[in-house]
């Protein structure tokens, strides 16, 4: 089951990293991801995957601290936020519309009342 783990990181490390460069595609959660199934799969691999550049610039501070920059709440709001209202303009829905602005309503909440702003 270990082995089963570290692939999943790794595969999620990837995806994070590509994710980094790529818009559209969200980097925290596959890092999270992969930080959880090293966790769970190898100590080796959480020690290395928790000295790389990449889990320090997007998680480091969150996991320590549960908190986040206010520059990198923002970023993250703005940019979901745009990716988000492609689909309630595109879908006629109004369940699928109500669905996505529900889960606008949600993050909004999560990341200003639940998240730690750090100063």
């Amino acid at each position: 089951m270990k082995i089963i783990y570290v692939i999943a990181g790794l595969l999620a490390v990837a995806l994070g990293f590509i994710g980094a460069f790529l818009p559209g595609l969200p980097t925290t959660p596959f890092l999270l991801l992969a930080s959880f199934c090293f966790v769970k799969g190898s100590r080796r691999f959480d020690r290395w995957f928790k000295s790389t550049k990449l889990y320090k610039n997007h998680l480091e501070d969150y996991e320590k601290n549960r908190s986040m920059s206010l520059k990198a709440k923002i970023g993250i709001l703005i940019f979901s936020s745009g990716m988000m209202l492609f689909p309630i303009i595109k879908f006629s829905n109004p369940y699928v519309r109500s669905a996505f602005v529900l889960l606008e309503v949600f993050k909004y909440y999560y990341f200003i009342f639940k998240i730690k702003t750090k100063f």
